[in-house]
């Protein structure tokens, strides 16, 4: 080899270090710019840059910093404004933790973190183009758009006639806590759902802007991903949202992804003690720093939006069985092994393996008798590990049964509405089809192989991206070779989408009929309280020293992504 082979090489970055990479601050432009590559808004004329067959635009504000006296408000529109500006860089990310599966932690963080993004491909001079505004997910306390998951490039290549917007909003500590246990939190009644109120004034901000980029705002499809797919599911039922969107994918999430308010106190009471005060004066004159560290210990217990009443219905499934749902074009859908994802995020089967029967042992605690002969039931359909068929109870119970009532109210009372169930999987050890894999996909940002490993199908992306626009366009998703028909209760047609995707009738039937009683009971994905005092533990406990603590650390690290 010669002498000097490699020595010019350098190491690949890490994801931490390219996204970080990544971060500016977007500034005025004083100088001349080039119109091509400009949108006169509201608040300023905003100039992106070209990013292959697109331009980009990216940190646009959508509303005032949530700083200062807004702090834990409703989002407040921005002001108009004659201005130019730079639109070259994200926005910062909210605050979070880093975790190494939301790349968008890695990007630096801030309070005043709602910005918006816009690609366009100049490729199609229409003026009215359907607009899709993709919500990210993250369990509602994790996630950004600085993720490069959800760069929109390769989408709108793909599909030069979308409109494609990435927003952020508020999560975890900012965006959902109840205060109002807190000396003076009665002036903060928005707090525990301050991120749904982000993303409601995001897309204010689409209907009154979005036309300067060439789209249309009579035909705006919101799309998200966890608890960005439950977001887009709560979304239709929120009076003050009417009308600023049409349609609705939603992908692995629900609106089984809520809290009650009691389910939300523990993690206000978490707060109190860190900050060893009750009084809203001490929260409210805490820096941005002391938040970031006070967040560093708080974070793996967050809240999801909370069902108070108000800007969410107690029964959240109620909306859909009356039709209030029911003008809003919907597709829906979950992964056949959506938990596997989870197996990765405790450190491996094992923590796996002993945490998922402390989970069930905890949830069986509150079901009647007759369903907990249900459970035993279902349990009983195939010879598979206890393991595996405790996982694919919770497939069912958190992901495809709330998909499938959503769906049959929203049939019922004359929505539209398409079911998928992706199938194809993941290359990573033992994830299957797990929660997130089709991301990749529907972006067409294949080479992002956190959740699909190395194996992503080209041909499957090219086919999901055009299923999806097709729904944005027309509101079916039906695509060359795949007519996709509407789900009802009598046909319960379902696209399997894998890479011979097809539709199909009533899957999984038996399971359904077993398990859907089962919802009433609102089993959340929480695991920040769970009680180790139950059979499993005890049994393993007297076989081997130190397993209730492994448990324990599992169960930490389950809370983080659930």
């Amino acid at each position: 080899m010669p002498e000097n082979q490699g020595q010019n090489e350098t190491a690949p970055m890490t994801d931490k270090e390219r996204v970080s990479a990544a971060y500016g601050e977007n500034r005025p432009v004083t100088g001349d710019y080039d119109p091509a590559l400009s949108a006169r808004c509201s608040n300023g004329t905003f100039v992106g840059k070209a990013d292959g067959d697109t331009v980009a635009f990216r940190g646009i504000p959508f509303a005032k910093p949530p700083v200062g006296e807004l702090r834990w408000k409703r989002p407040a529109p921005v002001d108009d404004n004659d201005g130019v500006f730079e639109a070259y860089y994200n926005g910062k990310s909210p605050i979070q933790t880093e975790w190494h599966t939301e790349l968008a932690s890695y990007y630096p963080q801030g309070e005043d973190c709602l910005y918006l993004n816009v690609w366009k491909n100049p490729a199609c001079a229409d003026t009215q183009k359907p607009v899709m505004v993709f919500l990210h997910g993250g369990a509602y306390g994790w996630g950004g758009t600085a993720d490069p998951m959800y760069d929109g490039k390769n989408f709108v290549t793909a599909n030069p006639d979308i409109i494609l917007v990435t927003i952020a909003y508020r999560i975890g500590l900012m965006g959902f806590i109840d205060l109002s246990y807190l000396e003076g939190g009665e002036a903060y009644p928005d707090a525990p759902n301050l991120g749904l109120l982000d993303q409601i004034e995001a897309l204010r901000w689409v209907q009154k802007n979005i036309a300067a980029f060439g789209g249309d705002p009579a035909n705006v499809t919101v799309f998200g991903e966890s608890a960005g797919g439950g977001s887009v599911s709560l979304l239709p039922m929120i009076a003050e949202a009417k009308g600023l969107f049409h349609r609705v994918i939603a992908e692995s999430g629900s609106v089984a992804l809520t809290f009650s308010k009691e389910e939300c106190k523990p993690f206000t009471r978490r707060l109190i003690k860190k900050v060893g005060s009750r009084s809203m004066d001490t929260l409210m004159s805490l820096s941005e720093d002391q938040l970031k560290a006070i967040n560093e210990e708080v974070n793996s217990y967050n809240n999801y939006p909370q069902r108070d009443g108000k800007l969410i219905p107690l029964n959240p499934y109620k909306p859909y069985a009356d039709g209030t749902t029911a003008c809003v074009d919907m597709m829906m859908g979950t992964n056949s092994n959506e938990m596997n994802y989870w197996i990765g995020e405790v450190g491996g089967v094992v923590p796996y393996g002993l945490t998922m029967p402390v989970r069930l042992e905890n949830d069986m605690r509150v079901f009647k008798p007759v369903d907990k002969e249900r459970v035993k039931k279902f349990m009983a359909l195939t010879n598979r590990h206890k393991l595996w068929k405790q996982t694919e109870f919770y497939n069912e119970l958190m992901f495809r049964l709330p998909m499938i009532s959503q769906a049959v109210g929203h049939s019922k009372n004359g929505g539209k509405v398409y079911l998928y169930y992706w199938t194809e999987p993941s290359s990573v050890h033992l994830h299957g089809a797990c929660h997130a894999t089709e991301l990749a996909y529907v972006f067409g940002n294949t080479d992002e192989t956190l959740y699909t490993g190395e194996s992503a199908d080209e041909a499957l992306s090219k086919q999901v991206m055009t299923m999806w626009a097709n729904f944005a366009r027309t509101g079916d998703p039906s695509c060359e070779g795949l007519e996709w028909q509407p789900y009802d209760r009598e046909s319960r047609a379902t696209m399997v989408l894998c890479k011979e995707s097809g539709l199909q009738y009533d899957i999984l039937r038996e399971q359904r009929e077993i398990l859907y009683p089962l919802l009433r009971y609102m089993i959340t994905p929480s695991y920040a309280n769970l009680d180790f005092n139950v059979p499993f533990v005890r049994k393993v406990a007297g076989v081997a020293l130190g397993v209730t603590a492994a448990i324990a650390v599992g169960v930490s690290l389950f809370r983080k992504k659930s």
